[in-house]
Formats: C-alpha cells, sequence, structure tokens
C-alpha cells in the first residue's frame, strides 16, 4: 500500500507532523495501535506501508521509518477544564510571540496557514496545559465526525507543552498510543488537554485526552517524547 504526507500536515520543518502520521498508521489495523516513529517522515513522497501479522511498518525505499503493533492501556486521564478554562490557559501559550521550536506546525504552529491551532497553555496553577479547539468541518468525513489521523494530531502536540513547560524548545514525539470513545464533532466545542508523567533522561512521557463541550472523553493517548 502507497502512502504519501502532505507537505501541509508538517510537525518539524520537513517532516510529517508525528500525530497525523501515527493516526494514518493506525486507520490500517484494527487494534489499538501503539505507533513508533523511527526517523523523521518525509513529506510529499511516495512511501510503501508493508503488513504482516499485527505489524505495520512504514517504508521509505527499504528503510522503516515507523511501525505500529498492538498496545496496551493504563492511561488515568484527568478532569477536563472548562472551555472557558481552556481559552483562558491558552493565552498563555509558551509558542507565540516568535518562540516556537516548530512555527510550521500543522497542529500547534503559529505560522501556519491552515492549521488547528491547537495552543496549550497552563491551567492556573494545575499540571495541566489545555487549549479550546472547535474542529474544523475540513477535517471531517461525511458524518461530521472529525477523521482519526486528525484527532490523532490534536492528541499530539499538546503534550510536549506539558513536558516543558513554560518556553518551547525542540522535542519530538517518539511514540504514541491513543484511545477513542466517543466521535469528535466538527464545528462543536472541545477542550485538548496535555499533563506530564515522569522523565526519564531524554525520555519523557505525558498523557493528553480531548473532550467534548460537555466534558465528555472522546479521546486520549499517551505518548514519549525526545529532547533534542
Amino acid at each position: 500500500m502507497k502512502i504519501t504526507i502532505p507537505e501541509t500536515f508538517c510537525g518539524p520543518p520537513n517532516s510529517g507532523n508525528g500525530g497525523y502520521v501515527s493516526g494514518i498508521l493506525d486507520k490500517h489495523t484494527n487494534y489499538l495501535s501503539e505507533v513508533t516513529l523511527k526517523k523523521p517522515i518525509p513529506l510529499e513522497k511516495e512511501m510503501h506501508l508493508e503488513i504482516q501479522d499485527d505489524m505495520h511498518r512504514l517504508l521509505d525505499g527499504e528503510e522503516v521509518i515507523a511501525y505500529s503493533r498492538p498496545g496496551t492501556w493504563d492511561l488515568e486521564v484527568p478532569e477536563s477544564p472548562t472551555f472557558d478554562e481552556a481559552i483562558l490557559a491558552s493565552k498563555g501559550y509558551a509558542g507565540l510571540d516568535g518562540k516556537h521550536a516548530f512555527p510550521g506546525c500543522f497542529v500547534c504552529g503559529p505560522d501556519h496557514q491552515d492549521g488547528m491551532y491547537i495552543f496549550a497553555g497552563k491551567v492556573g496553577k494545575t499540571h495541566i496545559y489545555a487549549s479550546p479547539w472547535i474542529p474544523d468541518v475540513s477535517l471531517a468525513d461525511p458524518y461530521n465526525e472529525i477523521k482519526k489521523e486528525f484527532v490523532w494530531a490534536a492528541l499530539d502536540c499538546p503534550g510536549s507543552f506539558a513536558i516543558v513547560g513554560e518556553v518551547s524548545v525542540p522535542i519530538v514525539l517518539g511514540r504514541m498510543t491513543s484511545k477513542f470513545f466517543a466521535p469528535v464533532q466538527a464545528k462543536e466545542p472541545h477542550v485538548v488537554i496535555g499533563w506530564k508523567l515522569e522523565d526519564q533522561g531524554r525520555k519523557n512521557y505525558c498523557g493528553t485526552a480531548v473532550f467534548n463541550e460537555k466534558k465528555e472523553l472522546c479521546a486520549a493517548a499517551k505518548a514519549i517524547w525526545f529532547k533534542i
């Protein structure tokens, strides 16, 4: 199976957004996917998705650059802030005012002309980082539900800001497992949150989640990030 990541769905410069790419792999599985990103994902380049039993491998030529396999789930998700609290938190987003490490990121980059603009800032004195999100209809399927790869994308970047705190520093996604609980509806208010779990040297662990306006959990993820 051939896969090409369009340039607009970038994360770091010249690389696909990790959450979006993970969601593309997950779309082709029938299990709870744990996706590992081994290399930067090239943009506008035809790659091959190889399926062997429960392993789905994304190949750039002969090189495996990402793969998915069945994951496990043990994440405890905190309660969602309100939509208004998320709006207030996003005003303290560390990626604004020219301080973003990857300002062109499709999910959290302020300079992307057609991005998702998920700007997670700290909620008061809590350990939660949150952003409001009203998903655009361009991200939805014919039933007005946001496509899986874009929900994965929304679950990506807020975790990185929960890890690095008030300063945007270069950090890249290494592994991500996502679970879906309810549809994310286009044009409806949602809250996306991230929270830090632990650090192990260069490895940094976090959780993320998407809630609807009623504070009902729509999707959540656990991830490992690497500071570079």
